[in-house]
């Protein structure tokens, strides 16, 4: 379990910590020359269950706000510290504020300094302090009375601490690994450290993972758990860990910074939040307002973009999006804090929906639609919602990376509900089956309609019939579902071309009559047809008749040119094709040669359709040899 102290300062936050632990988290020597803490300081208490309790203590000073906010974040539980003499200050304010905005709703109040005042006094304080926690996560938190100097209350507050690390347990270990580093230096004979808390999932020594948002690669070289020597780590834990890579560069590593696995790391110069602005707030958080961002251990400037209102009031929440002026790491369900321009005053705090958004659009109805259906704790409902929602498909591989899904994680969510998967490339899009049976019956209708006013034409093309289409989608899923409609018979695709099983393209009464004197004639030698001047002398007509009837008949799939005046008919040419994925399995290269001696041709022929296949993107040349880039079947398919 990790603690995080807050509080005013001098009211004994890290003087309760040593007591608690022994350890003086003041470890810079300003800090001990001026008795005051200044940046973080780390403690650990080993209980008598094996466990370890891990402290993160803050600076109570104004000016170190930011340092604070560092140190709260990814926390399981939060000590209060009040000083009973001074009663409620503005840092136990602001600082409860910080809590109660990021949601850490598991706490205690240390009243220390108890041995100053009466027990009036006392009562008075306390009084002070249940006022202030009323709406706060923290509402009904106990309060013990402590005094540092007498030992009195140190013991009631370390039990109280180890009876809730039991009934709190450990975390969940779900999602990917990602330790917000909070601290980094160097140990002579080990290399760099990097520490922080441990806000999802687990590593383990020997793990490849990223700095982000520099992208550096590193290798976990040593752990250390809660203080503790350790092969692994996980949720709920501060570690230090040993890293070790080739450009790794301590002077490049700041606070701020994340370690995680490559494929989470994504910076990002904006995201989407619901944000809620503090009732203490003189007047409306404004569009625009220039603000300082606190997000893990990182503090970056940016700007407040206010989705669907012109201002948010006091004490109220809304949608904004945050466009922060760097790069920054982040994912759905983060909290952060907002600061004015001055970094002096905290105005609102709130989490992170959607780190993956876009500028454009933002604030249109159907993007706050999406947005109220990401602001959702249930991964089912939000994905059930999103698909209803985009009929032209969700970007599956963004909704998992944003939710920090694992490999195992995203297939059980993908297999929990019935849902139409599309791949391209690396990236996943899924649909509804409403949405996808919609686009199917479109796309039905389309060639239907086609067909009744083009008789005579083959059906449309690929990028044709995507234009007709209503619904938008991208070239690449829009591909993908043609080729699940010819999987399930319910489309044929011949040549580039698609159609409804049982259409044939029909030739005029002339066209018919001279494609059937052709059509023999390409026949008889089907790797080696005559050229057009060969046939025009066989049929004694002019050349250029010959030329302009093939040509439109290659529009019909009747035949494929490969050159000017080659024509082959489409079962040659997937024939000669599947010659070329022999001989270039065989070979990582092949040159004309190969080609020619296996297929039987002359060497110029050899070259045409070599060009032809170059053209086509089954083949790539490199000098004189060539590769298969796509196998055979992926480009010529589909031919008859």
């Amino acid at each position: 379990m990790i603690i995080a102290t807050a509080g005013h300062i001098d009211h004994g936050k890290s003087s309760l910590v040593k007591a608690i632990t022994g350890i003086n988290t003041d470890r810079l020597p300003e800090e001990k020359k001026r008795g005051m803490s200044i940046d973080l300081g780390f403690a650990y208490q080993e209980l008598e269950n094996g466990t370890t309790l891990g402290f993160v203590d803050v600076p109570g000073h104004e000016k170190f706000v930011r340092n604070m906010l560092a140190g709260v974040t990814g926390i399981d539980y939060a000590m209060l510290i009040v000083a009973a003499d001074d009663g409620p200050m503005p840092q136990t304010i602001e600082h409860l504020s910080i809590l109660d905005l990021l949601g850490v709703s598991e706490g205690i109040v240390a009243l220390t300094k108890i041995d100053r005042v009466d027990d009036d006094r006392l009562r008075m304080v306390e009084d002070e302090v249940n006022d202030i926690l009323e709406g706060t996560c923290l509402k009904g938190s106990d309060i013990f009375r402590v005094s540092t100097p007498h030992g009195q209350g140190i013991d009631e507050v370390r039990n109280h601490l180890e009876t809730m690390s039991d009934l709190l347990g450990d975390r969940s270990i779900n999602g990917n690994f990602r330790l917000a580093i909070d601290r980094s230096f160097t140990v002579p004979g080990a290399g760099v450290i990097v520490t922080g808390s441990v806000f999802s999932g687990k590593v383990a020594i020997g793990d490849n993972l990223v700095l982000s948002p520099q992208g550096t690669h590193v290798r976990v070289r040593g752990i250390h758990a809660q203080n503790k020597e350790s092969d692994v780590g996980f949720i709920g834990q501060r570690c230090a860990i040993n890293i070790t890579g080739g450009q790794l560069n301590k002077d490049d590593i700041h606070r701020g910074a994340w370690l995680l696995p490559k494929g989470v790391h994504r910076p990002i110069p904006r995201f989407d939040a619901r944000i809620s602005v503090l009732s203490n707030e003189s007047k409306p958080l404004a569009h625009w307002t220039p603000v300082h961002v606190h997000l893990g251990a990182v503090e970056v400037p940016g700007r407040v973009a206010i989705l669907g209102q012109k201002f948010i009031n006091p004490g109220e929440s809304g949608l904004v999006q945050i466009v922060l002026d760097r790069l920054i790491g982040a994912l759905k369900g983060d909290g952060f804090i907002i600061r004015d321009q001055s970094a002096k005053r905290t105005l609102a705090g709130g989490r992170v929906i959607d780190p993956f958004s876009s500028a454009r659009g933002r604030a249109k109805p159907e993007r706050l639609a999406i947005l109220n259906a990401l602001d959702n704790d249930s991964i089912i409902d939000a994905l059930l919602t999103l698909t209803k929602l985009l009929p032209s498909g969700l970007n599956f591989s963004s909704f998992i990376q944003s939710w920090n899904l694992t490999p195992d994680e995203s297939m059980a969510v993908e297999t929990s509900i019935e849902l139409i998967t599309i791949k391209t490339d690396d990236i996943i899009t899924v649909f509804s089956p409403n949405h996808f049976d919609k686009i199917s019956v479109s796309i039905l209708n389309i060639l239907r309609d086609w067909h009744e006013d083009n008789p005579e034409k083959p059906g449309p093309s690929s990028d044709i019939l995507r234009k007709l289409l209503s619904i938008r989608l991208a070239k690449g899923i829009f591909k993908e579902i043609l080729k699940v409609l010819v999987s399930d018979e319910k489309i044929i695709y011949s040549g580039s071309s698609f159609s409804l099983p049982g259409f044939e393209n029909k030739l005029n009464g002339k066209d018919e009559i001279l494609w059937k004197k052709i059509k023999p004639l390409l026949e008889k030698d089907k790797f080696q047809p005559p050229v057009v001047h060969a046939l025009s002398d066989d049929l004694k007509m002019d050349p250029r008749i010959i030329q302009k009837f093939l040509v439109q008949i290659a529009k019909l799939n009747l035949v494929c040119q490969v050159a000017k005046n080659r024509f082959l008919l489409p079962y040659a040419l997937k024939d000669l094709a599947e010659i070329i994925d022999l001989i270039g399995s065989k070979n990582a290269s092949f040159g004309v040669r190969e080609f020619r001696d296996k297929s039987g041709i002359g060497r110029n022929l050899a070259i045409e359709i070599l060009e032809f296949f170059d053209r086509s993107g089954f083949t790539w040349r490199t000098g004189d040899t060539r590769k298969i880039v796509k196998p055979s079947s992926e480009i010529f398919g589909d031919i008859q």
